[in-house]
């Protein structure tokens, strides 16, 4: 059976794709298509169930819980640190009142994150959108006073001279005691259970070869050029692909229930 799987070019994304794009592994019967665009667009086409496979935030999730089930492997959910909220300047918390807050999407989990944390300080985040990797330098020009920082830019903040207002995952962490899930991989359930299934585990074949073959994976996700030495992938990745992408467990599964407001849906790898 062909598939067509969808996933951004993000670092952490590319890396648990590997083994499936670069052939490391038995396909069991599956045939691939790999698509690569940004999370926003996939989780706006997701809404259309475009692809049978695809990378959703799982801020997302309950706009596409009629048409897809999420998977167990392939997780991004990280325990203690998340997205990052910063500000070109030193700025407290209760200072981003009315502040305009460059953000990678409406139905990002990083956005629905900082609405959660916003909530708990007393306003309404007030943002404006902006591509994820264009964020940081915009900020740094002074275009915003603040920004939501997500995927590899989290690690460069510093670098350019900005200031971290908030990390929503150590916030989450100490509100929760649980990890902060951004995104997964989502399976059309119109397929069936039986090739849901079957796809299921295949998915978790391959974020554990990724694992096991970590530089390999890396080499393959530098390829998509964002901009960071092997090094810096290598770090991000460690950090992004964990035990909880291979599988979430009750506690990951406790996190996005608890973020999404809902009871999801999972097939097990």
């Amino acid at each position: 059976m062909h598939l067509t799987i969808a996933h951004s070019p993000d670092s952490d994304d590319a890396y648990m794709m590997a083994p499936l794009a670069l052939g490391w592994m038995d396909p069991e019967g599956f045939t691939f298509e790999f698509v690569r665009k940004d999370i926003e667009q996939l989780n706006t086409e997701a809404l259309e169930a475009k692809y049978h496979v695809t990378a959703i935030s799982f801020g997302a999730y309950p706009e596409l819980k009629d048409r897809y089930a999420l998977l167990t492997a392939g997780s991004s959910i990280q325990e203690g640190t998340g997205p990052l909220v910063v500000s070109r300047a030193p700025m407290q918390a209760d200072e981003l009142r009315g502040v305009t807050i460059a953000i990678p999407g409406v139905r990002t989990s990083a956005y629905l994150s900082m609405r959660r944390w916003c909530d708990t300080l007393g306003f309404e985040p007030k943002v404006e959108l902006r591509p994820f990797d264009e964020i940081l330098p915009a900020v740094q020009r002074g275009e915003f006073e603040a920004g939501l920082l997500i995927h590899e830019s989290q690690l460069m903040y510093r670098e350019a001279g900005l200031h971290l207002v908030e990390d929503m995952g150590a916030w989450w962490k100490a509100a929760h005691d649980l990890p902060l899930p951004m995104g997964g991989n989502a399976i059309r359930t119109d397929l069936g259970a039986d090739v849901m299934q079957r796809f299921a585990t295949v998915m978790r074949k391959s974020v554990e070869l990724a694992r096991e073959r970590h530089w390999e994976s890396v080499d393959y996700s530098q390829s998509f050029g964002r901009g960071m030495d092997r090094e810096m992938i290598g770090r991000y990745v460690n950090a992004w692909v964990n035990e909880f992408t291979v599988d979430p467990g009750p506690r990951g599964r406790k996190a996005v229930d608890l973020l999404l407001g809902l009871e999801a849906t999972w097939i097990q790898g």
